[in-house]
């Protein structure tokens, strides 16, 4: 336990977990705390925490809404390349870390601070994408883990101390949680206790952005999403600033059942966990934009751009936004959404978002080209044949010495 910390800035939710913690950092380390709390829209109020600090005696106390950062310079880029962490999961909680990891490097470099501190878990992710954004942030930061030193393993052991220490707790936090949540403006987590078994289903109470889409509407809702580059800027022909877009896009997601997943996953310390996700405007923003992308983007550039999707996803998922490779992935991925420009409509009915049309003055598309009457000459069908001989040539030289149906 390194004595010489003076000082350490301590991500802060005002929770029973990150409460004990900051008791905890006084204690341990004899030393001031500087708290930190972040608003990226989670949905709760956070001048309680502020007041907590506060009865601690903490003298800075930093409580920040970071809601238009954290969409335009974290979840904008991420949705320009279609995110997906195997398959499926839309990187709510992952892409929220780094923003925090920074603002609190920033802080401790304001403050003189000599250390950070997090209160997440020894078993999950949360730990290595904070302390990789320190790291990369300020290389000879020292990171306090309370999760990976104290011997409070239980949260009847947090209360004890909590008690002990006269650390207030309300009613809700004395009884057993049955999972645990972590939320913010682009999704909401579910995890532990009750959810922990994966042949079961969630109960209904678990979901809290969305309504359940049988008891969605039975007219579909029909929006426009406007993008500039490769980033929505409006819904219905209303310019929104990148949160209050989000905003929105959550409140037509909450109210038609979208963006549920019921996920088993790998995380990168090597475990499997099963999450339940609600990402409502997520799920709104990625179908429209890789609607818009349909029109806008050349064939080979979308492809190129769909094959390192997997490898972006997984550094956001393991804590890599910081990294040389994932901005080098982001340069490739930015260059290509300069024509990605244009309105996208859709339907949104009973969890589903469907894409229902796409116009843009930068579109690829050819009425002439592609269609079935007299294209007077656009497109002459006659030279498809030598392409695909060309195509075919390895394929009928393999034949012709026996090798079929792709046979090496």
């Amino acid at each position: 336990m390194d004595k010489s910390i003076k000082k350490v800035v301590l991500a802060y939710s005002g929770g029973l977990d990150t409460s004990v913690i900051l008791r905890w950092l006084q204690n341990t380390y004899d030393c001031e705390v500087v708290t930190f709390t972040a608003d990226l829209g989670q949905g709760e109020e956070l001048e309680p925490a502020r007041k907590k600090a506060e009865l601690f005696g903490i003298k800075q106390i930093f409580v920040e809404d970071l809601r238009e950062t954290f969409v335009k310079d974290f979840v904008f880029p991420m949705f320009r390349a279609n995110a997906l962490y195997e398959g499926q999961y839309l990187l709510g909680t992952s892409i929220a870390r780094p923003l925090i990891a920074q603002r609190q490097i920033e802080i401790a470099e304001m403050v003189g601070a000599d250390a950070v501190a997090h209160g997440a878990t020894g078993k999950g992710n949360d730990q290595v994408r904070f302390e990789l954004g320190y790291y990369a942030l300020n290389p000879n930061i020292r990171v306090i883990a309370p999760w990976r030193e104290w011997e409070l393993t239980s949260r009847t052991k947090l209360i004890e101390y909590a008690e002990k220490h006269q650390i207030p707790i309300t009613k809700d936090k004395r009884g057993e949680a049955p999972f645990s949540v972590d939320a913010n403006l682009l999704h909401s987590s579910s995890e532990g206790k009750i959810l922990e078994d994966p042949a079961v289903a969630p109960d209904e109470s678990v979901y809290q952005r969305t309504i359940s889409p049988e008891a969605a509407p039975d007219v579909a809702t029909e929006i426009t999403i406007d993008f500039q580059h490769g980033d929505a800027v409006g819904i219905n022909g209303e310019a929104l600033s990148p949160a209050t877009l989000l905003t929105r896009l959550n409140e037509y997601g909450r109210a038609n059942g979208i963006g549920r997943l019921d996920l088993v996953e790998n995380r990168f310390v090597g475990m499997k966990s099963r999450g339940i996700y609600e990402t409502p405007g997520g799920t709104i923003l990625l179908a429209a934009h890789r609607g818009i992308e349909s029109i806008t983007l050349d064939r080979e550039a979308g492809h190129l751009k769909d094959s390192i999707m997997p490898r972006y996803a997984e550094l956001i998922y393991n804590g890599f936004w910081f990294s040389p490779e994932r901005l080098m992935l982001q340069a490739l991925i930015d260059t290509s959404q300069a024509s990605v420009t244009g309105r996208v409509f859709l339907k949104l009915y009973k969890g589903n978002v469907i894409v229902t049309g796409r116009e843009s003055p930068n579109s690829l598309y050819n009425t002439r080209l592609v269609t079935f009457e007299d294209d007077a000459g656009a497109y002459n069908q006659q030279d498809a044949a030598g392409f695909i001989k060309l195509n075919a040539l390895r394929l009928r030289l393999g034949a012709s010495i026996g090798r079929r149906g792709g046979a090496l």
